[in-house]
């Protein structure tokens, strides 16, 4: 009895050693559109910038342009806050669609800094201008991440919406450029598709499964993708109910297909954090950027958070005692 009590302990002990070796599971620190809040969004100077401070992925988004090339951009449209035209003059109002030019039509503009004059830039006081960045191509970014120094993966977002008929291709040709890029470029290790508009992601997981999805969600006054209180399906959502799955976002964003979770950074509870991990999910949460709401993501038990300060994440995740990238 005395022998088999003896196995049995340093059997136990071989497993917690074995578990102590184990390496701490990765936080993954996304740098949100590059890096908005230090260099010109969605810029390669951007990624640049991101890779250089130590991000483990780049978070961007996509649209497509007339001639079907899939490019950098978080507006469906040209920004008159980002985007200067050929006379180098920032545009007087919105501009059309990125749908609605070619590659050699929507590189002639300038986003190399924000209208000093707009609102917008002045949510960015330390963002360093670099003239003559151009909208980015996805292949382009593809080539960067390859060259990159470190491991870095990539998070792409299909900028679209239920109601932006005849802005961007429809949902099922958008997925279908996206996961065709990636398989094609050999990413598919190394990118995730994300959006708030899920009918891309249902899509791109019936085409692709081996490719990783995130649902995005923000539940604001401003701003409801997932319309709780309806007893509709909401747009936003690709059909799928809540009350199908007991009124739980989690369930059923594993019932969409996805392996993560992108909840605005304030709907993003410990409790709700707790239940997307017993479903086997990951919990990103966007876009976070103050040192306090950082603290409290990653006391919260998030796996990672997406922002447009990876420095000053990383600055807190030191202090957490999180293995920095």
């Amino acid at each position: 009895m005395r022998r088999a009590t003896h196995i049995f302990a340093i059997r136990i002990a071989g497993v917690l050693l074995t578990i102590a070796a184990l390496p701490t599971p990765a936080f993954d620190l996304e740098g949100h559109r590059g890096t908005r809040g230090l260099m010109p969004e969605n810029t390669l100077a951007a990624f640049n910038r991101a890779i250089a401070i130590g991000v483990t992925t780049l978070e961007t988004d996509i649209a497509v342009t007339r001639d079907g090339v899939l490019v950098i951009s978080h507006d469906p449209f040209l920004n008159p806050d980002v985007v200067r035209g050929p006379d180098g003059r920032w545009l007087a109002a919105k501009g059309p669609p990125i749908h609605a030019l070619t590659l050699a039509e929507l590189q002639r503009y300038d986003i190399g800094r924000l209208d000093p004059e707009s609102k917008y830039a002045q949510q960015f006081p330390q963002q360093t201008a670099v003239d003559g960045q151009r909208f980015p191509t996805l292949a382009e970014v593809f080539a960067l991440v390859r060259a990159a120094p470190q491991p870095v993966r990539l998070n792409l977002e299909t900028k679209i919406t239920p109601t932006s008929a005849g802005e961007t291709v429809d949902a099922t040709t958008f997925a279908r450029l996206v996961v065709d890029a990636i398989r094609g470029a050999q990413m598919t290790s190394r990118a995730t598709i994300q959006s708030f508009d899920w009918r891309t992601l249902v899509e791109s997981k019936r085409l692709a499964p081996e490719i990783e999805t995130a649902c995005l969600t923000i539940e604001t006054p401003n701003f409801d993708t997932v319309q709780s209180k309806s007893d509709k399906p909401s747009p936003w959502l690709a059909g799928l109910l809540l009350s199908k799955v007991g009124n739980s976002l989690p369930r059923l964003v594993k019932a969409a297909g996805c392996a993560i979770w992108s909840p605005f950074w304030r709907n993003a509870s410990p409790a709700l954090v707790a239940e997307a991990h017993a479903l086997g999910l990951k919990v990103l949460p966007w876009t976070v950027n103050d040192p306090v709401d950082i603290a409290a993501q990653i006391e919260a038990g998030a796996d990672g958070i997406i922002t447009d300060y990876p420095d000053r994440a990383r600055t807190v995740m030191g202090a957490k005692g999180i293995p920095l990238p």
